[in-house]
This record gives C-alpha cells, structure tokens and sequence, in this order.
C-alpha cells in the first residue's frame, strides 16, 4: 500500500495521474498548503524540503518501507516499481527521462513563477510579468516544435513524461498563453485530457482545495513561514 501525501496542485496530480494509470492501491492523505499543513514534522520526515507531494510505499524496493519525495523521483521510482510508461531500452528511457528534467527544471519553476506574479504577488511587477510570460510562451513552443514530430512528449509512448507535464499546462489562461497559437500543444493536451485515469486523478482532494483569500494563507504560501528556520 501507497500512503501519499498531498495536494490538488500541477506537482500533485502528476502523481496522482501515475497511480491512477497503474491501478495502484493508494490512501491519501490531505496536506493542507494554505493552512501550513507542510510544516508539520511528521510530514517533514518524508518530505524535508516541505512541498507536497510525498508518499511512503510499505513494500520498498527491498521489501521494507521507502518514503519517496519530490514528484519528478516519485514518478521514476513508480515507472520502476510497476515497469509501467517507462520504455525499456537505454536510448528511448533517455528520451523520456530528459523531459521529465525539462518539466522539473524548467517548465515548471518557470510556470510557477508566472503564476505567482500574474494572480498572486501583491504588487503587479510589470518587468516581472513580462519576463515569466515571455519564458511561459518560449517554453510552450519547445513543446510545440517537440509534439510537432512526436505524438507524446517523451516519444512513440505514454510516459512519466506526459504526466510530469500535462498538470502544469491546465491553467493556460492564467499563464497569458493561447493554446490555439500551439497547435500540437493543445492536440496533445486534449488527448491526455480524454484519458480516464488523468480524470480522475484531478479530481483528488479537488473538493478540499480553498482560492487563496485571505493575509493568513499568503503568509504562510509566500511569507515569513515559508521561511522559518524548521
């Protein structure tokens, strides 16, 4: 059994995506990012870098419990564990794991940064705006030139790839992008949409999750909680 730690967020449903697709057995376990859930000890013990997600599989490589954190590990660890949307020769693994890079160190801190900027920083920086737009339409069209001469990101296959990725694009509008100005983004994006496993894994802990409202909730996501000495 998977215990997994998390939230309704890009980082969070790329995992919930990949336990879905593997019919895993999972609990999950709800860690409130606004309320400051993240700081709690028990859950720095599996996740010291305090974001979500995190999980702990009772049956570990050796047969003992392994906690696995940051959700680009998570997804190698469970294409590891069910030898499942990771291909098997060295070559197209490599193809595959390099985007799965791509999203970690570049889509995505990217993204959010746009995000925090565009909808949640309390003063609108116009530099600031322009620059994270700007990379967020760079970004889709590395996307689009890849999607261009493959049908999935990672290569011939569904892969971690497409997981990794796929939830940080949702939120396109709020990123300043058109999806129709990246034709084989948004065909690619309307496929993985359809998927029945990626439908139901966004709607996990979906219902829990609050827009963010109030001094609080900034403090603790943006604010000096975040950075207190833990």
């Amino acid at each position: 059994m998977i215990d997994l730690y998390s939230w309704a967020t890009p980082n969070g449903h790329k995992v919930h995506i990949m336990l879905e697709e593997c019919k895993l057995p999972y609990a999950v376990h709800a860690v409130d990012i606004g309320t400051g859930d993240q700081f709690k000890p028990e859950f720095l013990a599996i996740s010291p870098n305090n974001k979500i997600p995190a999980m702990v599989d009772s049956e570990g490589p050796d047969g003992k419990p392994i906690s696995v954190f940051e959700s680009g590990a998570m997804l190698i660890y469970l294409a590891g564990k069910t030898g499942k949307f990771m291909p098997k020769s060295d070559r197209a693994k490599y193809e595959v794991l390099q985007w799965v890079m791509f999203q970690m160190g570049g889509l995505g801190p990217m993204l959010g940064q746009n995000h925090h900027f565009r909808l949640y920083a309390p003063d609108k920086i116009e530099y600031a705006i322009n620059r994270y737009t700007n990379e967020a339409k760079r970004l889709y069209g590395v996307l689009d030139k890849r999607l261009s001469a493959s049908p999935f990101v990672g290569g011939k296959a569904y892969s971690i790839a497409d997981m990794a990725i796929w939830p940080w694009l949702r939120n396109w509008k709020n990123q300043g992008i058109e999806l129709s100005d990246y034709p084989h983004v948004k065909a690619w994006f309307e496929l993985i949409e359809k998927r029945p496993a990626v439908q139901k894994a966004i709607q996990v802990l979906a219902a829990q999750r609050k827009p963010l409202t109030d001094d609080k909730q900034r403090d603790v996501l943006f604010g000096n909680t975040q950075y207190q000495k833990r």
